[in-house]
């Protein structure tokens, strides 16, 4: 049954006890909604619009989004009227003031949970273009959400593109919705009550393995909870990336909207990209002035490792530069029993009756297992996260914070996809070291409540730490640590190697585990294919196509075609090379025959595992060169740029599809449209091959 839809400002809000403002403890500057609304907003909007250190018992801020060039264009008072300073200042208040969301409109629908606000002035945003919608989204998590017309403004999702289309709005009702849309993810419009308002999060974390102290999400809001129409108590919560202090340009925008959806289909988990609006009046500075961009971002939470380090950093750390709180015990209880219950919904909170049990080393282990399994699906699709920062590591275990990503072109365990990473510490190799580091500074932010724990032999309660000594607190940590810590490292490297096995046995098409399929099979593939520069993806995707009975002179063909897929094929011994590939592809065919009874029997075990292997496989991977072909496309013309993107987000979220005539014959005339698929599912110029980003791409 279809779900009934609605535009933004009326799709319908989560109950209070799935909403983290209502369960969380806000920043005492902001402490409701009234007076984040009537106080702060009116006549001291400046407080959400500067980095501060939050109070140690905070977990999150309410703010507005405020997508303003900064710094901010004020003409002061001239000095003869403002002797002392005070007018100045009261007119920076003024002019911002002027720019919040104070302006209730119209409700949307009669009796709507949501009532929209703009600001009095709004100079600061110009035009606002919609660049994008992604489907996926919209049908997995907001089906309820009436976009209107967004999909016919946007034009036909095209590789080539013409100016033939012609573009005409929906009904008035349709261009109503879209607009809606428009103003609620472009930031220039609000959505609150008198319970609910926008919001950012504080947390802290170590980046690049130093522990950088508060850090806090100056650059992304979240604007709504909403549930799923089929399975309320299944929430999603919209979050606004490049919206407030911190704005996010088109070119990093347009890179994580593509990849989170990639991420998705390759079933790896991740959060979810919903739209992306250009704000080509407001300028941003980077390595050069780019324009703004917000992506809307979609998940059940986007708390992660860095919120419970914000309330209990480490110990006898030196923090240079920035700052950090002191331990906060009670906020650190409230975080965790938030996250155990309502996030990660483990049994010994959710089925607690009288007497809880301890669930501190149920949360550890739990983040622990997601995690391990999603750097499992990194390191199986070859994908490069780039910043694994404990900040951008999710309870939920969910990549998130896209940043200098990059999917393996030519394979390298070495390679490194970010290049402020000049040490190389998040490398493809280290990347489940890294997972492992994030995972251990959760279970040292949570050492001391699990100790207690153990002491008490139940939860803790409201106030556990009240009166504790220094001595009481570092006991429980030790014991907590000692605890927990060779079950952790055995939990995070098991779940993650066997995560990787399964996904690896399935891109190889392979039913049955044999202990030795690491040792004999995937790591001397790779080992091979680092060897001889093979080109990671379209090595496994020529691989659907192998059959244990090859004819000598058909197998040499399948050599040849693997090795000419890669632009680096001049670099390689070919005849050590032939025969490498040879001897393994030899095992491999053993490998496969001796599970020939798992297939169905009586049928064509080749075209089963042929079908199987393909769907695991990606035909079309978001490379880096055309990452950078869709930027470029987007940024000189928006209108024709917009079909190129939504062409690549459709590849994207169905890589396995046989793109650009993938089995067409050899000579068959494939149209325009095919050769542009064809031409975007290859390995590009030899001079973007392991193309690096900076941390502000």
């Amino acid at each position: 049954m279809a779900a009934h839809k609605s535009c933004i400002s009326a799709l319908p809000l989560a109950q209070p006890s799935q909403l983290l403002t209502h369960n969380l403890t806000p920043d005492p500057k902001t402490p409701s909604v009234a007076v984040f609304r009537n106080e702060v907003a009116t006549t001291s909007p400046s407080l959400q619009r500067r980095a501060r250190l939050l109070s140690s018992e905070a977990h999150f801020s309410y703010v507005a989004p405020f997508p303003v060039p900064f710094p901010y264009d004020i003409e002061p008072p001239s000095p003869t009227d403002d002797a002392d300073g005070t007018e100045q200042t009261s007119y920076v208040e003024k002019w911002l003031a002027a720019r919040e969301p104070r302006v209730a409109q119209p409700p949307a629908v009669p009796n709507a949970n949501l009532v929209k606000f703009t600001a009095e002035v709004s100079d600061n945003l110009g035009p606002v273009e919609l660049l994008g919608v992604a489907e996926t989204t919209l049908r997995d998590c907001v089906p309820h959400l009436d976009v209107g017309d967004a999909f016919t403004i946007l034009g036909t999702p095209s590789l080539v593109t013409d100016d033939g289309e012609e573009i005409t709005d929906g009904t008035e009702s349709a261009i109503a919705a879209r607009k809606d849309l428009m103003d609620v993810l472009s930031g220039r419009a609000v959505l609150m009550s008198d319970s609910f308002a926008p919001w950012s999060v504080r947390y802290s974390g170590h980046q690049f393995g130093t522990w950088a102290g508060q850090l806090g999400d100056g650059r992304a809001t979240s604007i709504l909870v909403t549930p799923h129409p089929q399975s309320p108590d299944t929430t999603f919560e919209l979050q606004l990336k490049g919206s407030a202090d911190g704005l996010a340009v088109t070119r990093s925008s347009i890179r994580e909207y593509l990849c989170s959806e990639a991420m998705q289909a390759l079933g790896i988990p991740t959060t979810r990209a919903l739209a992306l609006i250009s704000l080509p009046s407001v300028p941003v500075l980077r390595e050069k002035v780019e324009s703004a961009c917000v992506l809307t971002r979609v998940a059940p939470s986007f708390l992660r490792i860095g919120s419970f380090e914000a309330l209990s950093p480490p110990q006898n750390v030196f923090l240079f530069g920035g700052g950090q709180q002191a331990a906060n015990w009670d906020a650190l209880r409230t975080l965790g029993l938030w996250v155990a219950g309502s996030v990660l919904k483990l049994p010994e909170v959710v089925e607690a009756k009288e007497k809880p049990a301890p669930w501190g080393q149920a949360l550890v282990l739990e983040v622990a297992r997601r995690n391990a399994r999603m750097v499992a699906g990194w390191q199986a699709y070859g994908f490069m996260h780039g910043v694994i920062n404990t900040d951008n590591v999710s309870v939920l275990g969910l990549t998130i914070d896209y940043g200098p990503f990059a999917f393996m072109d030519l394979f390298d365990p070495y390679h490194i996809c970010n290049h402020t990473d000049s040490e190389g510490r998040y490398a493809y190799r280290s990347q489940p070291t890294n997972i492992l580091f994030a995972i251990r500074s959760l279970h040292a932010a949570l050492a001391p409540l699990i100790g207690a724990e153990l002491a008490l032999g139940h939860a803790v309660p409201a106030g556990w730490a009240e009166g504790a000594s220094k001595e009481d607190i570092d006991a429980w940590r030790t014991q907590g640590m000692d605890a927990l810590q060779e079950q952790l490292e055995s939990v995070t490297l098991t779940e993650t190697a066997v995560k990787y096995a399964e996904l690896m046995r399935k891109r190889l098409a392979l039913r049955r585990t044999e202990p030795t399929d690491e040792s004999t099979v995937v790591r001397p593939l790779l080992d091979l294919m680092s060897t001889h520069k093979l080109d990671f993806h379209s090595t496994f995707r020529s691989l659907t196509a192998f059959r244990p009975g090859m004819a000598t002179s058909e197998l040499d063909v399948f050599i040849e075609r693997i090795f000419a897929q890669s632009p680096d094929a001049g670099r390689i011994d070919p005849a050590r090379a032939r025969e490498e590939l040879r001897a393994w592809l030899s095992v491999f065919a053993a490998r496969i025959e001796r599970e020939a009874d798992e297939w169905a029997s009586g049928g064509d075990m080749d075209a089963q595992r042929a079908r199987e292997a393909r769907a695991s496989n990606p035909r079309f991977v978001l490379r880096q060169w055309v990452l950078e072909e869709v930027i470029a496309k987007v940024e000189k013309d928006a209108v024709r740029g917009r079909k190129v993107l939504a062409k690549v987000l459709h590849m994207a979220s169905n890589p396995f599809e046989a793109w650009g005539g993938e089995d067409a014959e050899e000579g068959e005339k494939l149209d325009a449209e095919e050769e542009e698929e064809r031409r975007f599912c290859g390995i590009g110029a030899s001079g973007m091959l392991g193309f690096q980003c900076s941390c502000s791409s």
